[in-house]
């Protein structure tokens, strides 16, 4: 069964206190909108960031000026604002993504390249690390439904019914999404782990035959003959070399 952390639970991080927030920055309350950013922000970050890489920051500043805007038509808790901000962050990252897509290649900068997914047993081990930069780089690497629907449901702390609300689907559809890419990120990240032991086997077993073919090629050589030194034969004279010696 998969085990989601990560998920937020009612109360458990100040949920009433940013319920109140919530209402005060509807009303103009500006330091009350700061503690909205503050706890929300790094989320959308990280969300932006599997999506559009390095333009992350540019895609939650778009963001937060339409949330900035018509936040005062906001109609939900907190929960509802994560899912409406993660859905905002969403659809800027998109409209980022197909702007990138129309540009000519020439004029695409080279760190665009460094947002490809790279290498990195559990999936807890996975969900443990989701926040930092390499786990977020296998998360980006999974198909795109997968990659969403585990990036709201452990980054974003959303339900799968909020979740499902984001994407356009169904909740059944988004914690299948979310299993299926727990079960290849735990897979991914178990890999590096599993070809290192391999490596060390085969290197032991390298050792282990060369030692046996050294052994093996002591065995052929001729053993000296009694009473004679390796090395030691007849001279001239027909003797042993060894005349003289008392």
């Amino acid at each position: 069964m998969t085990r989601v952390t990560g998920v937020r639970q009612r109360g458990a991080d100040g949920g009433d206190d940013l319920d109140r927030a919530l209402r005060a920055a509807q009303g103009g309350d500006e330091e009350a909108f700061r503690v909205l950013y503050r706890d929300v922000q790094p989320r959308l970050i990280r969300f932006a960031g599997a999506l559009v890489g390095a333009d992350a920051e540019d895609v939650t500043s778009e963001a937060w000026l339409q949330i900035a805007r018509d936040l005062p038509g906001f109609r939900g808790d907190i929960d509802g604002f994560r899912g409406w901000t993660a859905t905002i962050t969403r659809h800027r990252a998109l409209d980022h993504l197909r702007r990138r897509a129309r540009r000519p290649a020439a004029d695409a900068p080279a760190e665009e390249l460094l947002t490809l997914a790279g290498p990195s047993d559990t999936e807890a081990l996975a969900l443990d690390g989701i926040a930092t930069e390499d786990a977020l780089r296998l998360i980006a690497g999974l198909p795109r439904d997968q990659a969403e629907a585990v990036l709201l449901r452990v980054v974003m702390g959303l339900d799968a019914k909020a979740a499902g609300k984001v994407l356009g689907k169904r909740p059944g559809a988004i914690r299948t999404a979310a299993h299926r890419g727990l079960r290849r990120l735990t897979e991914r990240l178990a890999a590096p782990s599993e070809a290192s032991e391999a490596s060390e086997a085969a290197a032991a077993g390298s050792r282990e035959a060369a030692a046996d073919s050294a052994g093996a090629a002591a065995g052929t050589a001729p053993a000296p003959q009694a009473g004679t030194l390796p090395g030691a034969g007849s001279d001239k004279s027909g003797g042993t070399g060894a005349e003289g010696v008392r």
